[in-house]
C-alpha cells in the first residue's frame, strides 16, 4: 500500500512541477530542455520507488 501512496505523490509532483514550467516566462527552448530533466528525475524517482535502484 505504501509503494502505491508513494507512485502516487510521486507522479502528482511531477504533474505539478510540469505545470509550473508551462507558467515560467521563459523562451520555449528553455522549457523544453526543463520539462526533460523534469521527466527524467520523475522516472529515475519512480523507479527508486519500485526498489529497481
Amino acid at each position: 500500500m505504501s509503494i502505491t501512496i508513494s507512485i502516487l505523490i510521486t507522479v502528482l509532483v511531477i504533474a505539478l512541477v510540469l505545470y509550473l514550467v508551462q507558467k515560467l516566462p521563459i523562451d520555449s527552448t528553455m522549457k523544453q530542455m526543463a520539462q526533460i530533466v523534469v521527466v527524467i528525475v520523475g522516472i529515475v524517482s519512480l523507479l527508486r520507488s519500485l526498489n529497481v535502484f
